[in-house]
């Protein structure tokens, strides 16, 4: 059984050789990260996502993994981060049916919001929502391009559950599993489309 509808053998020869062409074109998504030694400083392996985001094909499958890493988990809400959150989480609420709420930096917000400060190797950062973008019971699903430390992320986790929302799954691009940002989201349903071993 060749799995093609064809008539002859040489049709079902040239359907096969298509089909294991395009298999052949297809990259795997981490294919498209660029690897930057030594940025922004000596012994540092930067992993730029910009090669996903130029290419319509490795966007695609971006979007289309971490849906799928999602799957068929009720929720209500795509929550994301400034600013690659909101590169990855748009498409995916749209294509999900959900709404999107941004998080942004503290003063970029223009109606009441609640922040959350936390710490950041050298001092503090703080993020904000709006007060009014979670409501009780509400489920949630936040969508970010990297998981390093796991700071930002738990900051975002805390300000859900602030204002009585529910975080059902945590969704990333990559993530720096050498950075061990997984022990602070302990207990939570953390996905991640890519893992490279270091920092």
């Amino acid at each position: 059984m060749w799995g093609f509808a064809c008539t002859n053998n040489k049709e079902r020869i040239d359907a096969l050789e298509n089909s294991n062409a395009l298999v052949t074109r297809m990259k795997r998504l981490e294919e498209y990260v660029v690897t930057v030694p030594d940025y922004p400083e000596p012994g540092i392996m930067f992993r730029d996502i910009t090669g996903i985001l130029q290419d319509k094909d490795g966007l695609k499958l971006a979007v289309d993994q971490i849906e799928e890493l999602i799957g068929d988990v009720d929720f209500d809400l795509v929550l994301g981060p400034e600013s690659r959150g909101f590169i990855f989480g748009v498409p995916i609420a749209y294509n999900m049916n959900k709404g999107f709420v941004p998080v942004r930096k503290k003063g970029k917000l223009p109606r009441e919001t609640v922040s959350m400060a936390y710490d950041l190797e050298y001092g503090q950062a703080e993020i904000e929502i709006h007060k009014d973008a979670i409501k009780p019971g509400q489920k949630v699903v936040i969508v970010d391009d990297l998981i390093a430390t796991g700071g930002t992320i738990e900051a975002i986790i805390k300000l859900v559950e602030q204002l009585g929302g529910e975080v059902v799954k945590i969704a990333f691009v990559m993530e720096l599993k050498g950075l061990e940002g997984r022990k602070k989201l302990e207990g939570y349903d953390v996905v991640t489309a890519i893992s490279y071993e270091g920092k």
